[in-house]
């Protein structure tokens, strides 16, 4: 006789299927970027500008590293029901952070190279075209940021699911809950604009100092202090995405919402747990337990939040049976 198996059976899309608010953004800013490039290249050669040339180039890695971000959100969201990812697909989203952060630190390097030789071997400036292309940069760089940061710290994204049950039970309601989390993909998208921005801004800075006090100097020391500002963030957001690739233990305030929930009884104890990252706002849950008058597995798992730990795993022992051993 075959049994219907479908009540205790789930699946890991984790809400992963739904496209995310911060793949529309990232793909605006990306079509701002490539239209400037256009015409920033077009400029340059009809008006035999290497200064926007220059810019217009730099333009095009600047969508080459944002194009990076929107592939991890369109791959994430093609392969959400692939059942060979056990987890989902929450963690390319900090994969796609982590190879943005990456380029972030390479972007950090190459402008400290490029500000240092500059402070060692000063060039001549064509001062106004100079300005007027950083002028534009802050513009497109500023609207990008402006795009990008709306929610690059939060970003609510929410599916929805169903509960199932089974001895080692699991609990999987695909929700995006953006609760003291980032979505890493996106922070490193913001981060990229946010640099670009920064580094517009003390290009103006030191170009109008450069150009009326004479202060040339200015030029290569503000490329230096952006150069370390946007270093960084760079290992902020490494360290973060890091974290969540290796499957690090959540922070302490998560593990500890997980414990008191299920030692609220009074009379249940947790031996061993285990909590991590599967996705922004998203944690699985190992939990191994004793208890004096032990409950179901279901029963401790509806003491978490399904939309923050919507897969969890519970093993219980009665408290008798352990300390006879």
């Amino acid at each position: 006789m075959k049994i219907d198996l479908s009540h205790w059976q789930h699946e890991h899309s984790f809400g992963q299927d739904v496209r995310k608010q911060g793949e529309s953004r990232t793909l605006i800013v990306i079509a701002i970027t490539l239209t400037m490039m256009v015409v920033e290249i077009a400029a340059g050669i009809v008006f035999g500008s290497m200064a926007l040339l220059a810019d217009g180039m730099h333009m095009a890695s600047h969508a080459v590293a944002l194009s990076i971000n929107v592939f991890a959100y369109i791959y994430a969201r093609r392969h959400a029901h692939d059942a060979s990812f056990s987890f989902g697909t929450g963690k390319v989203n900090a994969l796609g952070g982590y190879t943005g952060a990456i380029l972030l630190a390479l972007f950090a390097l190459v402008m400290a190279w490029e500000s240092f030789a500059r402070l060692l071997f000063p060039v001549d400036i064509a001062f106004n075209q100079a300005i007027f292309v950083a002028i534009i940069g802050l513009v497109i760089n500023g609207a990008s940021v402006f795009i990008l940061g709306d929610d690059h710290h939060h970003g609510h994204d929410h599916g929805h699911g169903h509960h199932h049950h089974h001895d080692h039970d699991h609990d999987d309601d695909h929700n995006d809950h953006g609760h003291h989390h980032h979505d890493h993909n996106l922070r490193s998208a913001y981060l990229h604009v946010l640099a670009d921005a920064l580094t517009s801004v003390t290009a103006i800075v030191a170009l109008l100092a450069a150009k009326y006090f004479g202060w040339i100097w200015m030029d290569p020391i503000m490329g230096l202090v952006g150069s370390l500002l946007v270093a960084r963030w760079s290992l902020g957001l490494l360290k973060q995405t890091s974290g969540v690739l290796l499957d690090r233990q959540a922070h302490e305030h998560e593990v500890e919402e997980v414990r008191s929930a299920i030692e609220d009884d009074g009379h249940s104890h947790v031996t061993d747990l285990h909590v991590w990252s599967i996705g922004p706002g998203l944690h699985s849950v190992i939990v191994a337990l004793v208890s004096e008058t032990p409950e179901s597995p279901a029963a401790y798992r509806q003491r978490l939040d399904p939309a923050e730990f919507p897969h969890v795993t519970v093993e219980v022992q009665p408290l008798e049976s352990t300390a006879a051993r």
